[in-house]
Protein backbone atom coordinates (compact mmCIF):
# COMPACT_ATOMS: atom_id res chain seq x y z
CA UNK A 1 0.00 0.00 0.00
CA UNK A 2 1.34 3.09 -1.03
CA UNK A 3 1.53 6.28 1.25
CA UNK A 4 2.65 9.31 1.54
CA UNK A 5 2.66 11.60 4.49
CA UNK A 6 3.40 15.43 4.99
CA UNK A 7 4.83 16.95 8.08
CA UNK A 8 5.95 20.20 9.11
CA UNK A 9 3.47 22.61 8.72
CA UNK A 10 2.23 25.02 11.42
CA UNK A 11 1.65 28.69 12.03
CA UNK A 12 4.62 31.26 11.32
CA UNK A 13 5.10 34.97 11.20
CA UNK A 14 5.53 36.62 7.86
CA UNK A 15 9.39 36.21 7.28
CA UNK A 16 9.72 32.84 8.52
CA UNK A 17 10.39 29.80 7.63
CA UNK A 18 9.84 26.16 7.92
CA UNK A 19 10.49 22.99 6.23
CA UNK A 20 7.77 19.88 5.57
CA UNK A 21 9.21 16.50 4.46
CA UNK A 22 7.14 14.01 2.83
CA UNK A 23 7.85 10.25 3.77
CA UNK A 24 6.83 7.69 1.01
CA UNK A 25 6.52 4.06 1.62
CA UNK A 26 4.92 0.92 0.00
CA UNK A 27 7.52 0.97 -2.92
CA UNK A 28 10.62 2.87 -3.73
CA UNK A 29 9.89 6.32 -6.33
CA UNK A 30 13.35 6.63 -6.63
CA UNK A 31 12.40 6.39 -10.90
CA UNK A 32 9.81 9.31 -10.36
CA UNK A 33 9.68 13.22 -10.07
CA UNK A 34 7.95 14.49 -7.37
CA UNK A 35 6.35 17.45 -6.30
CA UNK A 36 4.78 19.82 -3.77
CA UNK A 37 1.52 21.48 -4.72
CA UNK A 38 -0.85 23.93 -2.75
CA UNK A 39 -4.52 24.77 -2.34
CA UNK A 40 -5.77 27.56 -0.09
CA UNK A 41 -9.23 28.00 0.45
CA UNK A 42 -11.39 28.75 -2.53
CA UNK A 43 -8.31 28.37 -5.23
CA UNK A 44 -7.26 25.78 -7.20
CA UNK A 45 -4.76 23.32 -6.70
CA UNK A 46 -1.53 24.69 -8.22
CA UNK A 47 2.31 23.74 -8.63
CA UNK A 48 4.58 24.89 -6.22
CA UNK A 49 7.61 22.98 -6.96
CA UNK A 50 8.66 19.86 -8.70
CA UNK A 51 11.98 17.56 -8.56
CA UNK A 52 13.21 15.11 -11.10
CA UNK A 53 13.82 11.27 -10.32
CA UNK A 54 18.11 12.21 -9.66
CA UNK A 55 17.40 15.46 -8.32
CA UNK A 56 19.17 16.84 -10.95
CA UNK A 57 16.40 19.08 -12.12
CA UNK A 58 14.07 20.99 -10.46
CA UNK A 59 11.34 23.74 -11.66
CA UNK A 60 9.42 26.44 -9.24
CA UNK A 61 6.50 27.93 -9.29
CA UNK A 62 7.71 32.50 -9.93
CA UNK A 63 5.74 33.03 -6.81
CA UNK A 64 8.05 31.05 -4.55
CA UNK A 65 11.33 31.35 -6.95
CA UNK A 66 14.19 32.39 -4.74
CA UNK A 67 12.68 31.51 -1.24
CA UNK A 68 11.68 27.87 -1.92
CA UNK A 69 14.24 24.78 -2.00
CA UNK A 70 13.02 21.26 -3.16
CA UNK A 71 15.20 19.00 -2.70
CA UNK A 72 15.05 14.69 -2.33
CA UNK A 73 16.58 11.85 -0.73
CA UNK A 74 16.25 8.62 -2.15
CA UNK A 75 17.84 6.36 -0.03
CA UNK A 76 15.19 7.32 2.66
CA UNK A 77 12.22 7.93 0.38
CA UNK A 78 11.33 11.46 1.08
CA UNK A 79 11.01 14.31 -0.21
CA UNK A 80 11.77 17.72 1.25
CA UNK A 81 10.61 21.89 1.04
CA UNK A 82 12.40 24.34 2.53
CA UNK A 83 10.71 27.30 2.40
CA UNK A 84 12.16 31.01 3.90
CA UNK A 85 10.79 34.19 3.67
CA UNK A 86 7.34 33.37 4.05
CA UNK A 87 4.70 35.59 2.61
CA UNK A 88 0.63 35.40 4.02
CA UNK A 89 0.14 35.10 0.39
CA UNK A 90 2.00 31.16 1.43
CA UNK A 91 -1.15 30.03 3.09
CA UNK A 92 -2.49 26.88 1.83
CA UNK A 93 -2.63 23.14 2.58
CA UNK A 94 0.69 21.54 1.05
CA UNK A 95 0.16 18.35 -0.52
CA UNK A 96 3.66 16.38 -1.35
CA UNK A 97 2.76 13.40 -4.56
CA UNK A 98 4.85 11.58 -7.01
CA UNK A 99 4.50 11.86 -10.75
CA UNK A 100 4.25 8.60 -12.72
CA UNK A 101 7.44 10.66 -14.93
CA UNK A 102 10.93 10.59 -14.27
CA UNK A 103 11.62 14.00 -15.04
CA UNK A 104 9.90 17.55 -13.28
CA UNK A 105 6.25 18.13 -14.01
CA UNK A 106 3.84 21.03 -13.17
CA UNK A 107 0.68 19.17 -14.59
CA UNK A 108 -0.84 17.93 -11.87
CA UNK A 109 -2.84 14.91 -13.52
CA UNK A 110 1.19 13.76 -14.26
CA UNK A 111 0.89 12.98 -10.57
CA UNK A 112 -0.25 9.23 -9.17
CA UNK A 113 -0.18 9.47 -5.51
CA UNK A 114 -0.90 12.21 -3.19
CA UNK A 115 -0.10 13.14 0.60
CA UNK A 116 -3.18 14.09 2.93
CA UNK A 117 -1.78 17.48 3.14
CA UNK A 118 -0.17 19.82 5.97
CA UNK A 119 -1.74 23.02 6.34
CA UNK A 120 0.80 25.95 6.60
CA UNK A 121 -0.43 29.36 7.98
CA UNK A 122 1.46 32.31 7.50
CA UNK A 123 0.26 35.25 9.77
CA UNK A 124 0.98 39.20 9.01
Amino acid sequence: QVQLVESGGGLVQAGGSLRLSCAASGRTFSTYAMGWFRQAPGKEREIVASISWSGGSTVYADSVKGRFTISRDNAKNTVLLQMNSLKPEDTAVYYCAVSRIPSTSVVAREYDYWGQGTQVTVSS
